[in-house]
């Protein structure tokens, strides 16, 4: 969706997502331009579980951003690529139990990303694959400095 905002042009539109939670529970309406989800939490946690939590959402977003990726590259690489799965865990975990990782106090999130490429692809092909992965723009920005401003919007008349 693009945007004439100060700031947004064709090559890095404004993307524009709303949601609303009415009432008691955690049952909330997201909508994305046309489409319309449910984001809820578990029953152990006072939800009603009508939809994916939120972390589940960020990786859904991380999952369906990497196997597009993948597929635009093999495409313009005319590599093989049948169909391409990914599967992803997030968990905290203790900052000192990460090698390769800035932090070594506190808690951290760390995502897993398993590939499930197939196709008639060489070594090379699924090793060049694995690393385009990282380059999907969710995964550029779930690793890059984000910077969160939050406003108070005016209350509906």
């Amino acid at each position: 969706m693009s945007d004439t905002r100060a700031g947004a042009s064709e090559a890095h539109p404004v993307h524009q997502v709303s949601a609303r939670l009415d009432g008691a529970g955690f049952r909330t309406e997201i909508q994305s331009g046309t489409h319309r989800l449910i984001a809820d939490e578990p029953l152990e946690v006072g939800g009603t579980d009508l939809g994916p939590n939120p972390y589940d959402l960020l990786l859904a977003a991380l999952a369906a951003c990497t196997v597009m990726t993948l597929r635009m590259y093999a495409d313009h690489k005319g590599i093989p690529l049948e169909a391409v799965g990914v599967s992803l865990t997030h968990r905290k975990i203790h900052a000192q139990d990460c090698e390769d990782c800035e932090s070594k106090s506190g808690r951290i999130d760390r995502i897993e990303r398993s590939l499930q490429l197939e196709g008639d692809l060489t070594e090379a092909q699924r090793t060049r694959m694995t690393e385009i992965a990282s380059r999907c723009p969710v995964h550029r920005t779930l690793t890059s400095e984000t910077v969160i401003r939050t406003v108070l919007a005016p209350a509906p008349d």
